[in-house]
């Protein structure tokens, strides 16, 4: 009775949000997120023109780190009374937060906000736990594989060639550390995290069954994955172990023109489109074993210490961010795909579309693409398999032995954390 209560409550708040607010002292949000450089200006212009609609509310918005680091500050500043009162989370790890009480049940916002009926239909899951809404996506993705074309075509390939399949992949990267490793150029940058999930369901298989929460770290397709990832660096070595240890790294290789190959999220295009301009390639992940690629990125929760009238002025800019000429705006910048059905009617959109070609490859592997399990021990799974990834792609350990093993642990956890 008391949770029907508040979700009217909160409706309410949604639908009279303008005369409430206007009523109210100003009111600040403290935003935690994970956006720098180009992503991070990106931002910064649509909280200003937020902020210029609605001068009751000032969004004070702090880059605290990538996704792993916003979730580690996240737990240290709860218990102390220093959490935001929004944050960023990335659409796997969310789950514990929401398991525990910590993030908003935003159901009746979303239920109240017209906004919904326009969210294409994997924006509306990536947010669901347990049948809540607990975050609403502002920067979703897909990862993508990006080329530089220049180098291709100075290691004799007059197009490019297909990278469908792990072979076809591992042979282009050989040609081009034949041709142009004697200039410090490797033909391939070590897969990051997203894309070793994309890659494993690109080979047929997961990392945590979506639908079910099975745990596959140990299944073959996934080992088989990761051996032929790991050989990139060292067995072919055609990767770079700098980008094994610091994924930052291959990422800026690529955009200084040293790598020929990259796996990243679509939400790297503008940087990537940027620094290379004709040059870039944008390609379809590899379908080595089937097509599947995961929906990454993430979306903005808010936490439920913070005070009611916060809980408002938060939800009517998670709105703003994910409307269309919003989501219009940072699709243009940054790469990142629209959630919002309207965005690419905006002109940003449109223009973008036009003059920056390959921005819309993640758009059309949208009928591949999938959300992926969030149960919480997804965050500590993820938090555990940097170390792992590391040995096995260094060569220090056996593939078959660590992903067996690494699985066991998890199911483990998996059990602890749901007792």
């Amino acid at each position: 009775m008391q949770s029907n209560l508040i979700h009217r409550a909160a409706g309410a708040a949604v639908l009279l949000l303008t005369t409430t607010l206007s009523a109210q002292a100003d009111v600040t949000v403290e935003f935690w997120h994970s956006f720098g450089k180009k992503q991070g200006e990106a931002l910064n212009s649509i909280i200003e023109k937020f902020e210029a609609a609605n001068p009751g509310i000032k969004i004070d918005a702090e880059h605290v780190g990538n996704y792993e680091e916003i979730v580690t500050q996240l737990q240290a500043a709860i218990p102390a009374g220093r959490a935001p009162d929004a944050v960023i989370m990335e659409v796997t790890r969310y789950g514990l937060f929401a398991e525990r009480g910590i993030l908003t049940d935003l159901t009746a916002y979303m239920d109240a906000d017209p906004l919904k009926e326009n969210l294409y239909p994997f924006a509306q899951e990536i947010g669901l736990y347990k049948g809540k809404n607990y975050i609403v996506p502002f920067n979703s993705s897909t990862p993508v594989t990006y080329v530089n074309r220049d180098l291709f075509a100075r290691a004799g390939y007059a197009e490019l060639p297909p990278l469908t399949t792990f072979a076809e992949v591992s042979k282009a990267a050989q040609t081009i550390q034949s041709k142009l490793g004697d200039e410090g150029v490797f033909g391939i940058a070590a897969p990051g995290q997203f894309t070793r999930w994309g890659l494993v369901m690109g080979n047929g298989s997961e990392l945590i069954d979506r639908s079910t929460n099975e745990v596959l770290l140990d299944s073959q397709k996934t080992i088989d994955a990761y051996q032929w990832m790991s050989s990139l660096v060292h067995e072919q070595k055609v990767a770079s172990a700098d980008g094994v240890t610091d994924e930052d790294a291959g990422s800026d290789a690529f955009l200084a023109g040293k790598v020929g190959i990259i796996f990243n999220s679509t939400g790297n295009f503008g940087g990537n489109f940027k620094a290379l301009g004709d040059k870039l390639g944008v390609l379809p992940m590899p379908c080595n074993n089937g097509c599947a690629v995961p929906i990454g990125g993430a979306g903005i929760g808010i936490l439920d210490a913070a005070d009611q009238e916060v809980k408002d002025a938060a939800y009517k800019f998670v709105s703003f961010a994910a409307n269309p000429e919003s989501n219009a705006a940072w699709f243009a910048a940054t790469g990142y795909m629209p959630i919002n059905r309207l965005a690419g009617e905006q002109p940003a959109a449109i223009e973008a579309m036009a003059n920056q070609p390959g921005i819309d490859v993640a758009i059309k592997q949208l009928d591949v693409a999938f959300g992926r399990a969030r149960p919480p021990v997804v965050t500590w799974m993820r938090s555990s398999e940097y170390d792992l990834w590391q040995a096995m792609a260094l060569g220090q350990r056996e593939v078959p032995a660590v992903m067996t093993d690494f699985a066991a642990r998890t199911r483990a956890e998996a059990t602890r954390l749901s007792n």
